[in-house]
């Protein structure tokens, strides 16, 4: 067998761990090894073949059971086509179901992601929308002048000047009468003396 492989080139080739494949050899998946004087193992192309159908069977769903069945019928020549062809058949059957319930879940998880993207772009609007002040009412700033405020003394300050000015229009009018005007803001009786001659 100048094309055979070791189980190491083996594992290379189809990607299965050689622990898998002592196993698979265990279980009756494959048969017939070869093998060199010193009992190590030698898989012709034929094998490899095989083994990466039996990959495909186990990647679309077929349980060891049903590979084992598959490879007894294999094993027993050419009297079993009809019926590997009917196992061949439900099993397609049954991964078009797959497929087409793989496509019903991928159709609702496309809606949904959809759906949060929608949600997504209008959360991230409504913040926009609410962290930045509108520009057509910007804010005015008033400035406010406070005045002091009046205390008592204040007040009484404020009558004693409104007395004075009220004096002294008084003053004014009887000095214009042939009175002599006084400087007293408070006591309107004394600017009513008559002026010295």
């Amino acid at each position: 067998m100048s094309n055979a492989l070791t189980i190491g080139q083996m594992a290379a080739a189809t990607g299965v761990s050689t622990h898998t494949l002592r196993y698979y050899e265990q279980a009756g998946l494959i048969r017939a090894v070869a093998r060199t004087e010193a009992g190590h193992r030698l898989y012709s192309g034929a094998d490899r073949d095989w083994l990466l159908f039996l990959m495909r069977l186990k990647a679309t769903g077929m349980p060891i059971a049903g590979m084992q069945a598959f490879a007894e019928l294999r094993a027993r020549g050419n009297a079993t086509v009809g019926e590997r062809r009917e196992m061949l058949a439900a099993h397609r059957d049954a991964v078009r179901a797959q497929i087409e319930q793989l496509r019903t879940n991928l159709a609702a998880i496309d809606e949904k992601i959809v759906y949060y993207a929608t949600l997504e772009a209008d959360m991230t609007g409504q913040h926009e929308h609410h962290s930045q002040p509108a520009k057509d009412t910007p804010w005015k700033t008033r400035t406010h002048t406070l005045k002091p405020t009046a205390t008592h003394e204040d007040g009484q300050a404020e009558g004693d000047r409104r007395r004075g000015r009220s004096a002294r229009r008084r003053c004014a009018r009887t000095d214009r009468a042939g009175f002599r005007a006084s400087s007293d803001r408070v006591s309107v009786r004394r600017c009513l003396q008559p002026a010295a001659a």
